[in-house]
């Protein structure tokens, strides 16, 4: 009888570990409801200007008020996105170029981060001069803008003749690389949103708080409608708008998926150091489009000067806000 009760007491003890897999399938479950609520949650903020802002016209030109409806939504984005390359884009970057360096034993004698930076910001400068120049040797900056471009026209506050909304009298060039940068812009937020999804996956085992997801996807959402009003003010073609909003609402969830699938498995320092040196790359470009577009577009323009820098600072609370609260 001894020994049927050690039998029946092993068997138990031996039982025990076949409960983890529904374990296992809860933990699924909720990483893949994560993904899908990353990535719904910002299509969602994505394509809310584009209802709230539907331009009229064969040009798609806005009427006066919304037309300055949009110039102060372009002074609140250009807040929210000063504020995702210094508090945000730039420190991840950093920090992540020095775990990398420490994993790899590398002590830095010369400012290898910093000097990552300032070759993406002169690469950038130096593919747009070349375009330049090529335009300028041609003659013709249009035939390659037609595709993406509604019309002529290129920016919304830049009327040519022939492409002008009600109530404006206002004729100026048609900036050439104002499409090139919106679409690097574009790219260098959706590879730190990369970047931001696979931190998430990697540390979803830690079981982090529902503020620091909550605060994320307002993050991610407030960075998309701002990208949607700015390709918005770039008077993109619709599809080439969703195309571009589609691409960065998926690039979160993306990395939410190469951080699980990452999770169980080592990754060489290389691999990390290749990943940091291209995160930086896109960060120097990021700081080009902020500093040469972005600010200039939002305070170009005369009027509501208050009410625009109101705006702007604005966006950099808000986004500041949310950093903290993941924090």
């Amino acid at each position: 009888m001894q020994v049927s009760v050690t039998v029946t007491m092993s068997a138990s003890i031996k039982m025990t570990p076949a409960q983890l897999p529904p374990s296992d399938s809860l933990g699924l479950d909720q990483e893949v409801g994560s993904v899908i609520l990353f990535f719904s949650s910002t299509l969602l903020f994505a394509f809310t200007p584009l209802w709230l802002l539907k331009g009229t016209g064969r040009c798609g030109i806005y009427s006066e008020s919304r037309n300055r409806t949009l110039d102060l939504l372009g002074c609140c984005t250009a807040g929210v996105f000063l504020a995702n390359f210094s508090l945000n884009m730039v420190p991840s970057y950093l920090a992540e170029m020095t775990e990398t360096f420490s994993g790899l034993g590398v002590t830095l004698r010369f400012p290898v981060p910093e000097f990552i930076l300032a070759i993406g910001f002169l690469l950038l400068l130096i593919i747009e001069q070349v375009i330049l120049a090529l335009g300028e040797q041609s003659g013709n900056h249009t035939p390659e803008k037609k595709a993406l471009l509604v019309g002529s026209c290129v920016q919304p506050h830049l009327w040519p003749q022939g492409c002008r909304g009600k109530g404006s009298g206002v004729h100026a060039e048609v900036s050439p690389l104002s499409t090139v940068r919106v679409f690097v812009l574009v790219f260098s937020l959706s590879l730190c949103s990369v970047f931001e999804g696979l931190a998430v996956g990697l540390q979803e085992a830690s079981g982090q708080g529902l503020d620091f997801h909550l605060a994320l996807l307002l993050h991610k959402g407030l960075t998309a409608f701002s990208v949607a009003v700015r390709l918005t003010q770039n008077q993109l073609r619709r599809a080439a708008v969703t195309a571009c909003l589609l691409f960065f609402s998926a690039t979160c969830p993306l990395g939410v998926v190469l951080g699980i699938s990452f999770k169980h498995s080592h990754t060489l320092p290389q691999y990390q150091l290749a990943c940091s040196t291209l995160q930086g790359l896109a960060a120097g470009a990021f700081i080009y489009v902020i500093l040469m577009e972005v600010l200039p577009h939002a305070l170009s323009s005369s009027g509501q000067r208050i009410s625009k820098i109101t705006l702007l600072l604005t966006g950099f609370t808000t986004v500041t806000v949310l950093l903290l609260t993941k924090i």
